[in-house]
């Protein structure tokens, strides 16, 4: 069967943190150490990838150097997430999968866009 990708996104920036984002903002007009702030934040969000296929979930994580997790669907054991009060205004969260294969927990990522959404997909497709 062949892999149709049901999401495929890097986590969020402002919507995962505002209230740093802000205050990113206020350091640049202020001190203009913000840009560096703002640029590393940006670097490490574009550094992490998730996608969800009909047939596994994979997270990449790293720019010069790469680490990629695989669960196949059918391995999906546990499937959590977690929303701040300010996430949820802004539609983001966290998701938390385990395997079968581990005890513990193999693919956590933050800042992901509607966590429920993706949640729900991977239910779906197990």
């Amino acid at each position: 069967m062949k892999d149709n990708i049901l999401y495929d996104k890097n986590p969020a920036m402002f919507k995962n943190r505002p209230i740093l984002f802000i205050l990113s903002l206020l350091a640049i007009a202020l001190y203009g150490l913000g840009i560096i702030i703002l640029i590393i934040w940006y670097i490490k969000v574009k550094a992490v990838r998730l996608t969800v296929t009909n047939q596994r979930i994979e997270v990449k994580r790293g720019i010069l150097r790469k680490n990629t997790t695989e669960i196949h669907m059918s391995d999906v054991r546990n499937i959590r997430t977690n929303q701040s009060f300010f996430q949820r205004i802004f539609g983001v969260g966290k998701i938390i999968i385990s395997s079968a294969a581990t005890g513990g927990v193999e693919i956590k990522v933050k800042g992901i866009k509607s966590p429920e959404r993706v949640k729900k997909m991977i239910r779906e497709n197990r």
